[in-house]
């Protein structure tokens, strides 16, 4: 079989037969076929049907952020076949509250006959151009271990992680006492309401999402039963007057070896109290966890909050979560390092103000060993963000090899623990330790990114 590509699409011809294109709608089931086999946890002999239906929604159904072309695609022209396919999903993040373009590549894969060849490599050159025309600052993906590095990404930013109780864990009711809060399905109304609460869940943390009312709707309706990220959106109401008080997100299935529920997003309006509502939100995990169960023909055996390293209800109910998963981390990506600190310059100022150096004036030459990043401040505001090129005999005061920088600016790791943990990431002199911990402060996020 011959392609019948249309020309418009072609972006490449890679050589070898093969090109590089633009998906369209029609690519949806094959495409959809490609990934549920390549993504599959089980392997290609058992696709994941869930990620096939995610790669159809994208190519078929309305997305706030995305359309069918921001799919690359790999095609072998002696056969039609797709042998090499990635995604880009662009969305806002905000940054201590400052927003800033954020582009996601995912589904990235190539058929194991087709590896090792670049196809990869080439793709990612053409979604981070895209992502660049599209002024977004930063790019993050998630994805298996060190893989991501080859393409300049870093570890940078927390991911995912919480923790987890057991049947003995969830507190019960007393005899003859009602359930005093409720939780029922979103409905394209309750958009308002949920950019409202996230947004204020947002101010604990240092990286968050921005999701607006589009955004929740195509999230409670756009997207088909059996999409692997399709959320199942609660509102959390008071019995006595249906008064709603919060919001939580979980998934259509249980995780793991099909043996937990876990809620990964959990929100309450400020003067709510997280001690009065949470114990019904355990109640309604372990009810819907089993009812999960059944329709999957497994037994349920945790209910988690996943919630990344901090939440309110970790200090309050630590003793009925005893099972702790660390979070993982987005690989992020910022090819502007100068651009992207100069953005975020009201953040950091803000620290520095609040910090024991308010009013700083000075700067730091900053070694990534073959490049680097000058800092300088007057009066507490900062005057320059540039590249600078370090050298033998060139005055330099801290280093941090290779992209290990992101995690600081990301707040991942601390600059002691990123000391601890790299013998060649140093400091010259306390002023500057002091500089970048002000700075930079270990602060946690959990974003929940669009896909």
């Amino acid at each position: 079989m011959t392609t019948t590509t249309k020309p418009s699409t072609i972006l490449r011809n890679l050589g070898d037969g093969l090109i590089l294109r633009r998906a369209t709608p029609e690519d949806a089931d094959a495409l959809g076929d490609f990934n549920a086999k390549i993504h599959s946890d089980d392997g290609p002999d058992q696709p994941d049907d869930r990620l096939a239906a995610w790669t159809r929604d994208l190519l078929t159904l309305p997305h706030p952020t995305f359309s069918p072309g921001d799919f690359t695609v790999v095609e072998d022209t002696a056969t039609g076949k797709i042998v090499s396919s990635i995604n880009l999903i662009s969305q806002t993040w905000a940054y201590e509250g400052i927003p800033f373009g954020m582009g996601r590549p995912e589904l990235v894969g190539t058929d194991p006959a087709y590896r090792n060849r670049g196809l990869v490599r080439v793709q990612f050159e053409t979604v981070h151009e895209w992502s660049r025309q599209r002024g977004e600052l930063v790019q993050g993906v998630t994805g298996i271990p060190y893989y991501y590095r080859q393409f300049g990404y870093e570890m940078g930013l927390e991911l995912g992680g919480g923790r987890a109780g057991f049947g003995s864990h969830v507190p019960k009711l007393k005899e003859g006492e009602a359930e005093p809060y409720r939780l029922r399905p979103a409905t394209d109304a309750d958009a308002p309401f949920l950019v409202r609460v996230f947004e204020e869940a947002s101010k604990r943390r240092l990286v968050s999402a921005v999701w607006d009312e589009a955004l929740w709707r195509y999230e409670i309706g756009g997207k088909s039963e059996r999409n692997v990220n399709r959320l199942e959106v609660r509102l959390i109401e008071r019995t006595s007057d249906r008064q709603p008080v919060g919001a939580l997100t979980h998934p259509w299935f249980l995780w793991g070896n099909h043996d937990m529920l876990a809620a990964t997003h959990y929100e309450l309006l400020p003067g709510v109290s997280w001690l009065d509502v949470t114990p019904s939100i355990i109640r309604y995990l372990w009810q819907t966890g089993v009812e999960y169960a059944e329709i999957e023909k497994t037994q349920l055996h945790a209910f988690g909050l996943w919630h990344g390293s901090s939440h309110p209800v970790y200090e309050l109910f630590g003793e009925l979560l005893p099972r702790l998963r660390q979070p993982y981390a987005w690989y992020v990506r910022v090819a502007d390092l100068p651009g992207f600190i100069r953005h975020i310059a009201p953040a950091l100022e803000k620290r520095l103000e609040g910090s024991y150096l308010p009013g700083f004036s000075g700067e730091a030459r900053i070694s990534f060993y073959r490049s680097g990043l000058r800092l300088a401040f007057e009066d507490g505001k900062l005057t320059a963000s540039e590249p600078w090129q370090p050298g033998p005999g060139l005055p330099t005061d801290a280093g941090f090899p290779d992209l290990t920088f992101i995690s600081l600016v990301f707040g991942r790791k601390s600059f002691d623990e990123l000391r601890d943990e790299f013998p060649d990431c140093w400091w010259d002199n306390p002023k500057t330790r002091a500089l970048l911990n002000a700075l930079f402060p270990k602060k946690a996020s959990s974003v929940m990114g669009i896909a």
